[in-house]
């Protein structure tokens, strides 16, 4: 089965369609030699799924295929960080390679964005 994905073209603005397989050829994944391209279309990937800007190390989903990212810490009214626990789940995408596409899915709803100038490969 395939599914419909549009994404956002930053640089021109416009907006482009891609199908990407959902079959089982997937393989979870890692990217290799990152540029500051690929980052930005991580970056892009991110924030939309999550509807907000998010901050991601430069070196995220280089060494593993799992990207979790953490509930912001609420501030109490003096701004320092309130007590208690976090009772939410942290976000979390997997990187996979299907065919030549470095493809991050979205594990709450496995909704997938095709990483544009992103090299990767299957985890050993």
């Amino acid at each position: 089965m395939n599914q419909v994905l549009c994404l956002l073209v930053l640089a021109s603005g416009a907006l482009g369609c891609q199908t990407v397989a959902t079959s089982g050829d997937d393989a979870p994944a890692r990217i290799v030699d990152p540029t500051d391209e690929g980052r930005a279309a991580l970056q892009e990937a991110v924030n939309a799924a999550l509807h907000i800007d998010v901050l991601l190390a430069n070196d995220a989903l280089t060494n593993t295929s799992l990207l979790v990212i953490e509930h912001r810490v609420p501030k109490s009214i003096e701004g320092s960080p309130a007590g208690g626990r976090i009772m939410e789940s942290p976000f979390q995408f997997r990187l996979v390679v299907n065919g030549d596409d470095c493809v991050l899915v979205d594990l709450r709803d496995d909704s997938r964005r095709t990483l544009k100038d992103t090299s990767c490969v299957a985890e050993e």
